[in-house]
């Protein structure tokens, strides 16, 4: 069994009982991947440790991670091994009955302009029937105390002339796009998303609030700053907001170096703010949760993280929380129905 940052000792200091454990949920955004620096390989196993740790979980959605990459070929092609790898990964979860991989989120280099269409197709072809969607990730700050987007994407990529024109082919080929930002972006996602309303636009991770390098010891103001970003983002028909992602050393939480992890009441009352914000917003049809495992998963065991998230929705109806946890993820991802 491999472990991320912290040792499985660290974990086990928190072990709760199981809110609503019958609730069905679709994970919204995982990873699997080896030599992964800083993290130890998350593979199948790895991930079903983590899904049967009591929650009922059915299905999950891959998230593109540079994993498993082609080694020859053209080197716009090569993320099409990446997809090939998850494929093979969802045909042997679906054999086993456990926790399935319902879609594949793949990538393809956008900045390639219209020739991006053969790398589409590829990646079509390759996810057997799963591929629905591409991340290019927009995630980019000056700091250089701040990690960006593997492809330094710069501050101007979702305004630029040849990525338009790449994000132009996803619709018809019933595509859509995940976007891993900073919150200081907001804006041009919602700028993006009004130029192109027919296509479906997933903001990853609450559009990635920051609290470390030069937004360290500011949480209430940029929380005003991102609050006013998801509103402006929010008024985008076409964008649907991923609920998680926010335990990541670049939030400035710091429960990765804490000598125990939080339990589901420090996580919820820690982030309901920002949850019940996003949600008010764009409403829980356009809301669904993610766990974004193994990535948060240095600060928070995966039962626990369940539990905090239906500890902060608990006041909603039924039909809400459906939505939330399974009903939204469907209908975005097309998702085949468990059972």
């Amino acid at each position: 069994m491999t472990v991320m940052i912290n040792p499985e000792s660290w974990y086990r200091q928190v072990e709760e009982e199981i809110v609503e454990p019958e609730r069905a949920i679709v994970d919204t955004h995982f990873h699997l991947w080896r030599n992964h620096p800083p993290f130890i390989d998350y593979l199948l196993e790895d991930l079903w440790a983590d899904t049967g740790s009591g929650h009922n979980v059915e299905q999950m959605v891959f998230l593109e991670c540079q994993s498993e990459y082609l080694t020859s070929g053209s080197e716009s092609m090569r993320p099409v091994g990446e997809t090939r790898f998850v494929g093979e990964a969802a045909a042997r979860a679906a054999a086993t009955g456990k926790t399935r991989i319902g879609a594949i989120v793949g990538t393809a280099d956008l900045l390639l302009g219209a020739a991006v269409e053969e790398v589409l197709q590829a990646q079509i072809v390759a996810g057997v029937g799963l591929f629905r969607g591409i991340r290019y990730s927009a995630a980019w700050d000056a700091s250089d105390q701040i990690a960006n987007a593997s492809s330094d994407p710069g501050s101007d990529l979702l305004s630029d002339r040849r990525f338009r024109e790449g994000f132009a082919r996803l619709t018809p080929l019933g595509l859509s796009y995940d976007c891993w930002l900073y919150h200081t972006q907001l804006g041009a996602l919602a700028d993006l998303a009004r130029a192109f309303p027919e296509t479906i636009v997933v903001a990853n991770h609450l559009g990635c609030v920051l609290g470390s390098g030069p937004y360290h010891g500011r949480r209430d103001e940029i929380f005003e700053e991102w609050r006013r970003g998801i509103a402006a983002l929010s008024e985008c028909p076409n964008v649907i907001v991923k609920l998680g992602g926010l335990a990541q050393p670049a939030n400035g939480f710091g429960w990765e170096a804490r000598d125990r992890p939080p339990t589901s009441d420090e996580f919820a009352s820690t982030y309901s703010r920002y949850y019940l914000h996003a949600i008010e917003q764009f409403g829980p049809e356009r809301c669904t949760f993610e766990s974004n495992f193994p990535v948060d998963r240095m600060s928070v065991s995966y039962h626990v993280l369940w539990n905090a998230f239906k500890k902060m929705v608990a006041d909603f109806s039924e039909a809400e929380k459906e939505l939330m946890f399974r009903g939204t993820a469907t209908r975005v991802y097309g998702l085949d129905p468990v059972g």
